[in-house]
């Protein structure tokens, strides 16, 4: 085992190694990264008294855009069709137990404060 890193590193040492891995640079410069604290929300000055506020050309695309598409994900969620095992199974299983005749409703006890049954 020695003897074979050895002979690994003897290679390493005399291949040639390409020129573009013999400089390295670096192109960072020595400004912050970041823009600096102004104490405004967003680094936005607040407007003059008795001016308003001038909007950017995409926020009311944006505020359409994703106010809009909330209403229309509500209003498509409310009428939804609903594709549930108990929506279409459960006449049918009413209706064959019914037929068979067996008890299967729930029966409250004399105790229960509904002696004739849950009204509807």
């Amino acid at each position: 085992m020695i003897g074979r890193v050895s002979t690994l590193r003897s290679l390493r040492t005399v291949a040639p190694r390409p020129a573009s891995l013999g400089v390295q640079r670096r192109y960072a410069g020595g400004q912050p990264s970041y823009n600096e604290p102004s104490g405004y929300l967003f680094g936005e000055k607040p407007p003059a008294d008795g001016q308003k506020r001038e909007k950017a050309a995409w926020e009311p695309i944006w505020y359409w855009g994703f106010y809009g598409g909330m209403a229309a994900f509500a209003v498509l969620l409310y009428y939804k069709p609903d594709k549930s095992a108990r929506q279409w199974a459960t006449p049918e299983a009413e209706k064959r137990l019914d037929e068979s005749g067996l008890p299967w409703r729930y029966k409250p006890s004399v105790n229960s404060g509904y002696p004739d049954g849950i009204p509807k």
